[in-house]
């Protein structure tokens, strides 16, 4: 065997490797791990809906969701409007269609801040320790001492109503678990050889942290933030519920259920779908998240 032939040997190898362990593969692997379960499957196929549903809710909405037509108020489930019709004739299963475009806005933007600000400050503060993490760490507590809906109803009296003072709120509840979780994984880690083989090289705090410690921490962080959406959407609701969230006529699962409850002995249509979307989709976050969990931990395979 010439030594052309041993090389070109060894780049298709690397080469297989490479495409291995690409990221896509990596996801896709991930995806089929998850649907082998059917609880995950559950989770990964309502959550794959509710996508969809936001992204075409145009196309699929039978009506306009906040037109008011006042010759079809309180209309019982029929053909014409398969969940029915609120008390202002507008139809609750497009405002259940149109709702998931605004749930989905408060889990991604609360996503968006509590992932990284739960990592970051849990990471630095497990790494660093002393002063720093003792003031970190009290702070942490005193956020996790209050229940996740009162705290976010101070916030947002302090705030004003509103659908993006609500996520701020909410943003604010949510990310000391994840800070938590992160600092309790860097003090397993910050001790390890390759971390002190860094800092022999010379690599600075900065790089450790980033380099070394986050990507360590990321599966337990997402397991965490994944299983946190659930309280997310059970929060904004809440806040939706006491009209402290998306306001009228902006169609959100907690204000329909707020404003159907006057009539719900009569009309129980008018808070039975929203409460189940509710409870679909937050069902689902908490089953999506157990399969995560049990298919990111290298105990379980």
């Amino acid at each position: 065997m010439t030594a052309n032939s041993i090389s070109l040997q060894d780049t298709t190898m690397a080469g297989r490797k490479s495409n291995k362990h690409s990221p896509l593969n990596r996801f896709l692997s991930l995806i089929r791990e998850l649907m082998g379960s059917p609880t995950s499957a559950f989770g990964v196929v309502v959550i794959a809906i509710l996508l969809f549903t936001a992204l075409i809710a145009p196309l699929i909405a039978p009506y306009d969701p906040i037109v008011v037509d006042l010759t079809n108020t309180l209309k019982a489930p029929s053909a014409a409007h398969w969940f029915g019709t609120d008390e202002l004739g507008r139809d609750i299963l497009s405002r259940i269609i149109y709702g998931t475009r605004v749930s989905l806005t408060i889990i991604t933007i609360v996503s968006v801040i509590v992932g990284p600000v739960g990592l970051l400050v849990g990471t630095t503060a497990g790494y660093f320790g002393g002063w720093y993490d003792t003031v970190m760490m009290r702070i942490t507590d005193i956020f996790l001492s209050f229940p996740s809906l009162i705290l976010s109803l101070a916030f947002v009296a302090a705030l004003g109503a509103g659908l993006e003072n609500a996520i701020i709120a909410i943003g604010l509840t949510t990310w000391p678990p994840i800070a938590r979780l992160a600092r309790a994984e860097t003090l397993t880690f910050r001790n390890a050889d390759y971390i002190s083989a860094s800092r022999m090289q010379g690599a600075s705090a900065l790089r450790i942290i980033v380099k070394s410690i986050v990507p360590m921490c990321l599966p337990s962080v997402l397991v965490r933030v994944t299983l946190s959406m659930a309280t997310v959407i059970l929060t904004a609701a809440g806040l939706g519920f006491l009209g402290l969230g998306a306001q009228p006529p902006l169609p959100e699962w907690g204000a329909m259920m707020a404003t159907g409850r006057r009539y719900m002995l009569d009309d129980w249509w008018l808070v039975a779908f929203p409460g189940g979307a509710i409870l679909l989709v937050s069902l689902a976050f908490n089953l999506l998240g157990d399969g995560l969990r049990d298919a990111l931990d290298p105990k379980q395979h």
